[in-house]
């Protein structure tokens, strides 16, 4: 993650803007696939990147960003993708790193951004993403708590709440212009968006080595369907033949990765079941091993 110039001389100045400046900086230093840098206020971002209100407003602007999702499918894979798969593919990028950055921010610092479309670019070629630091909420006993321009909260469960209403805001219109594209219902582009909620959470944990802490955050947070979400974080155990016990869902949504590469579907994939979820986790952790070995 890199830091545009301009705000990086001003990340001193106390402000809400350079406080997420930062929290952002360290979500993305935890969170190796998570391609965003931060902007500066006003910045123009140049050719072939798309605002997140461009998406929404103008038909042009999502035909693009449809279409690049189905270059670097062919790119990536060797293979033509629906379109349906396209734009399921491309919101999915959409919805898990703009959710990320606001869950991000509340499961390392109890503080949620709100995240306007306008403040978020993706780059067409890459599918990088930029995003320029706004306002945030937060707890009384929070430093920022003081801040022009920030929201004070009274307690968690207030901040789960801003959380999801955060997610929701950005993620409606969205949803809306690009629906129609993905050929599903509105609980399906909710259930999507609900598991891109989580997920982010859930690999924010494990790439920090606190999976079972973030586990309890993401239950917290969507205990069961919290509209416009149609279900909660539900995950279960499995229990591999050595005894292990490892964390699993099942999407309420879909990706539609499954009709790119069949066999890599997700583990959480609603198309595959528990014994097969268990195989692929024991495939897993047997090639793993198998990696230490030859590396020892």
């Amino acid at each position: 993650m890199t830091v545009a110039p301009d705000l990086a001389s001003t990340a001193t100045a106390l402000s809400p803007a350079a406080l997420l400046a930062a929290t952002y900086q360290r979500l993305t230093a935890h969170c190796g696939t998570l391609d965003v840098t931060v902007a500066q206020t006003g910045s123009t971002a140049g050719q072939g990147w798309l605002t997140g209100t461009e998406l929404t407003e103008h038909q042009g602007a999502l035909d693009a960003f449809v279409a690049a999702e189905a270059a670097r499918i062919r790119s990536g894979h060797d293979h033509t993708p629906r379109p349906d798969v396209a734009a399921s593919r491309a919101l999915h990028g959409y919805l898990w790193s703009v959710s990320l950055l606001m869950s991000g921010a509340w499961y390392l610092e109890r503080r949620v951004p709100r995240i306007r479309p306008e403040d978020v670019r993706v780059h067409l070629e890459t599918g990088a993403f930029e995003i320029v630091p706004g306002s945030l909420a937060c707890l009384s006993d929070d430093p920022a708590a003081g801040l022009p321009g920030t929201r004070v909260l009274p307690d968690e469960a207030s901040l789960r709440t801003e959380l999801r209403a955060a997610v929701v805001a950005h993620m409606r219109p969205l949803l809306a212009a690009i629906g129609p594209r993905l050929r599903r219902g509105r609980r399906a582009l909710w259930g999507m968006a609900g598991d891109d909620l989580i997920s982010g959470i859930w690999y924010l944990g494990r790439m920090l080595g606190q999976e079972d802490e973030a586990l309890r955050a993401v239950d917290a947070l969507l205990p069961g369907p919290v509209a416009p979400f149609p279900g909660g974080a539900a995950f279960r155990h499995l229990t591999t033949r050595d005894g292990e016990r490892h964390p699993t869902r099942t999407r309420l949504g879909c990706c539609l990765y499954y009709t790119i590469r069949a066999a890599e579907a997700c583990g959480t994939c609603p198309r595959v079941c528990d014994a097969e979820r268990l195989r692929r986790l024991e495939a897993d952790i047997t090639a793993a091993d198998a990696r230490t070995e030859a590396g020892r």
